[in-house]
């Protein structure tokens, strides 16, 4: 067992930073060695403020470092296949924000070289380690709600994004809805054998998103392959929260996941009743997000397979890629069988 896993964080816009921050404080047996962000200027600013010794511009400086064993990718998704390629090739083990590529053609390739360099590879759905959906995961697995029947997801997000990442994220399917994707294989133990899904442009200011094939509201019903059914709601124009819940259906019961409130304080006057509701990401998935970095590190230390694969990025990036293609033919799309039997 490695005692201590130096790391170089990739990308460092408001994620990535986190990351880096996280591997810098707070994250035992993990070393940030060194930050890195095509921007002028971003990364050696980080550096200060962190109290890292060395930044670049350039990712190569992390690949060829031989001191380096592993990186964490925060970077745009057309720029993953081939960082997480050239890092495989280095000897690093991998960190990856989803999705795992942004074309599920390169996803195999990438697969291929992390299994021939013999090096690990996390990819970032850290709803698996929200304690609430772990907890759920147990309860599950503990046969507490007896076989899973339906799985339900909203993910409702009133933060619209602008036009020019809009342009770059591949859809709703793939930037939004591809977390609950994952999370319903890991919650309902089985994978998705089909998909069917729409979409709408709900506002005005939205109409945007058409010249980009995309929508700011979008639903999937997806069919699993042990008989299983369930729904995915996705929206980017939720008012009032950020609002991520989910529930599963047995045949003795049903465990529902997920809360609007910041915290768990609810105020009464004559006016009536009132609580706080959670505004962002970061306030929901913050704990989330620092315990999926402490399991890659212990993964990496231990030499043990970690809990998120780049087969399940895979997995859950042909779900959304048939769920975009059914929004765009208005056809019910087959999944192929997915899941390899020697997982990375």
């Amino acid at each position: 067992m490695k005692e201590v896993i130096r790391c170089a964080v990739l990308g460092l816009g408001r994620l990535g930073y986190w990351h880096a921050e996280n591997l810098a404080y707070q994250v035992k047996g993990a070393e940030l060695v060194t930050v890195i962000d095509p921007l002028a200027g971003r990364a050696e600013e980080v550096a200060k403020e962190l109290g890292v010794s060395n930044w670049s511009q350039d990712p190569d400086v992390a690949f060829h470092d031989d001191t380096i064993d592993a990186v964490v990718i925060v970077t745009p998704t057309s720029t993953h296949a081939d960082l997480i390629t050239r890092a495989a090739k280095n000897g690093k083990h991998v960190f990856v924000e989803k999705p795992l590529t942004q074309e599920l053609s390169d996803a195999d390739k990438v697969i291929n070289t992390l299994q021939q360099e013999n090096v690990f590879c996390q990819v970032g759905f850290m709803r698996r380690f929200d304690p609430a959906y772990a907890e759920a995961k147990k309860s599950i697995a503990a046969g507490d709600i007896g076989k899973p029947l339906y799985f339900k997801a909203a993910s409702r997000d009133g933060n619209v994004p602008h036009e020019e990442f809009i342009k770059h994220s591949g859809g709703i399917f793939l930037d939004v809805a591809i977390h609950d994707y994952d999370i319903a294989r890991f919650l309902m133990g089985q994978d998705v054998s089909s998909v069917q899904s729409t979409g709408s442009i709900l506002l005005e200011s939205n109409q945007f998103m058409e010249k980009y094939n995309d929508v700011d509201q979008g639903l999937t019903y997806l069919t699993f392959d042990g008989g299983a059914t369930g729904d995915v709601e996705t929206m980017r124009i939720a008012p009032y929260a950020y609002d991520i819940r989910g529930e599963v259906v047995g045949t003795e019961g049903a465990i529902q996941i997920g809360s609007m409130r910041s915290t768990d304080v609810k105020l009464l006057t004559n006016k009536g009743s009132t609580h706080d509701l959670i505004q962002d990401f970061p306030s929901r998935f913050q704990n989330a997000y620092l315990l999926e970095m402490i399991h890659f590190i212990s993964s990496v230390q231990q030499g043990k397979t970690p809990n998120c694969t780049a087969a399940d990025g895979k997995a859950a990036l042909e779900i959304a890629s048939a769920a975009t293609e059914s929004f765009l033919s208005g056809k019910k799309v087959e999944l192929k069988k997915v899941i390899e039997k020697t997982v990375i």
